[in-house]
């Protein structure tokens, strides 16, 4: 096999495993409905030939296996033409597993919520000690350039994200990745486009710990209900991490200090600069894989003390009139009520305005919207637009937002529901004043909203 064609190479992962099949010598092409920078110019300066929009065309006669990418589905022209001429396809998770997973040290970080912090956190604790770690992260370190790079290092950090593989691999990406080490930070109900229940979602959890070896290790939240029903039937060595006492490695003496958090694992103290608990809980599971890799407590505390976080994760985007813009990623009912509480601990005293799209799969589902309601109500003023994207939720599943900033007003909260963004953002000018905060929380771009609030605070 010598040339590779990735249908749907401008995804994060599928670029950055392109340019590196290419720096390793194969041949490599690929297309993509959305050609642009920055990935086209990145892929352009690999060398790599790039075709705009998919087209049955668009594979080389020279092709002998074709990537297909998680978002390409059946009807796509590319993909039809693969199946029509039999040619050798595979998915990205599984050409990570041939050409980059064999025989490396790789440490796999899964659960519902934390995943990008806590693999960003891992990658960075091993870079800055010098041991230059491939990575494969879902967000935007800003340690690093980019969310993924492959270097000759022994050691390869990967999100392992539980989502379906391909259009015809319905397993977990993270059942390819070989885990050496495997975290699972937490488990809820998530997905519903894919899993049917809990239950289902706990299968594939337990899966992954079937593939840990003997001679890795499995880190589990202790105080996760979820997590702890895997542990009796793992066949692999098992390390349980919170705060309660079953817990091997137990965290402690959580602190607020000067612009971020102090903790202590078994007694050992560490600074984090971030807030939030769960954000501490993300960096005891982050030490736990340092050590295991073999760092120093010293090079670990460097590392964390160093770590300058993630775009789109409690991300101050600016600040205005002394209001102060953040923008999460929150895509579970459960991450936006972290990302609450942890506002309140790291800004004390101030104000909070929270602005939800419903965009995820999980959040436009009506099943979560009890859940969402007391996780708003703790905002002091929360904004939820329609759901817009309706995609495949059938009409009865989809999320009722009057009635969800019903239930956030009768638990409390004051919520209202406004149409759309322009709209959201002349409400938002009109309510704020200096010292509040603005957190926007979407998994999507919501239509430009971070600049357009900016701008118009700036001239109001």
């Amino acid at each position: 096999m010598r040339h590779f064609h990735f249908i749907g190479i401008c995804g994060t992962a599928m670029g950055s495993v392109a340019a590196a099949m290419k720096r390793a010598g194969f041949e490599v092409t690929g297309s993509d409905a959305n050609v642009y920078p920055p990935m086209s110019t990145f892929l352009e300066s690999e060398g790599i030939e790039l075709f705009e929009g998919y087209r049955r065309e668009n594979i080389p006669a020279s092709a002998d296996t074709i990537i297909v990418g998680n978002a390409v589905s059946r009807g796509n022209e590319e993909a039809e033409e693969v199946l029509d001429r039999k040619l050798l396809y595979q998915s990205l998770p599984e050409v990570l597993k041939e050409h980059f997973l064999r025989g490396k040290r790789n440490l796999v970080i899964a659960g519902t919520h934390g995943k990008t912090t806590t693999s960003s956190l891992v990658a960075w604790l091993l870079k800055a000690a010098g041991r230059n770690p491939s990575h494969m992260i879902g967000g935007v370190p800003k340690n690093f350039e980019r969310g993924a790079e492959f270097t000759d290092s022994e050691f390869v950090v990967l999100e392992g994200d539980e989502y379906d593989t391909a259009f015809f691999d319905k397993r977990s990406k993270f059942l390819h990745y070989l885990p050496e080490v495997a975290v699972i930070n937490n488990i809820e109900f998530d997905h519903a486009d894919i899993y049917a229940d809990l239950d289902a979602v706990l299968l594939t959890f337990s899966r992954l710990l079937r593939i840990v070896p003997g001679n890795g290790v499995a880190f589990l939240n202790g105080d996760c209900a979820n997590s702890l029903t895997l542990v009796e039937a793992a066949p692999c060595p098992i390390q349980l991490v919170g705060m309660g006492e079953n817990c091997q490695v137990r965290i402690s003496e959580i602190t607020g200090a000067d612009g971020g958090t102090s903790f202590q694992l078994n007694g050992e103290s560490f600074f984090l600069p971030m807030t939030g608990e769960f954000n501490v809980r993300n960096a005891a599971m982050a030490v736990c894989v340092a050590r295991q890799a073999g760092l120093s407590e010293e090079e670990i505390r460097e590392g964390l003390a160093s770590f300058a976080g993630i775009k789109r994760r409690q991300e101050v985007r600016g600040e205005v009139r002394g209001v102060t813009v953040i923008d999460d990623f929150a895509h579970h009912p459960t991450a936006v009520e972290q990302v609450i509480d942890g506002l309140r601990q790291g800004y004390p005293g101030r104000r909070l305005l929270v602005i939800l799209e419903p965009r995820s799969n999980t959040m436009r589902q009506e099943a979560h919207k009890g859940n969402l309601a007391g996780a708003l109500a703790k905002a002091d003023l929360a904004v939820v637009p329609p759901v817009l994207e309706v995609g495949q939720i059938a009409q009865e599943a989809l999320l009722d937002v009057p009635q969800l900033i019903a239930d956030i007003n009768a638990a409390g909260g004051d919520a209202r529901s406004i149409s759309n963004v322009e709209d959201i953002v002349a409400w938002t000018v009109a309510e704020a004043r200096e010292g509040d905060l603005v957190a926007v929380l979407s998994n999507g771009g919501f239509g430009g909203i971070h600049p357009k609030l900016l701008e118009a605070l700036a001239s109001s």
